[in-house]
């Protein structure tokens, strides 16, 4: 069965946080700085909604802002 694209964009809804895939660079700094490789990042899957919208693909890490009542942050997935 052929997956169809969503008509609307996900990652404008109001509860789907601000994503974008990393550069290279970005990536083997933040890597550098936990002292990690990208295999210990958690996992988001290719087909998660808000992935295909971005065109991530397998491999690429995602940096997502998340805002509460006491900030923004950075979380990290790696697209699996």
């Amino acid at each position: 069965m052929k997956k169809e694209k969503p008509n609307v964009d996900v990652l404008k809804h109001h509860l789907v946080p601000k994503m974008e895939i990393m550069k290279e660079e970005d990536k083997q700094e933040l890597l550098a700085k936990y002292k990690i490789d990208d295999s210990m990042l958690p996992k988001i899957l290719s087909d998660d909604a808000a992935v295909s919208a971005l065109g991530a693909k397998v491999g690429d890490v995602l940096r997502i802002r998340r805002k509460d009542e006491t900030g923004d942050y950075d979380y990290y997935r790696l697209v699996a």
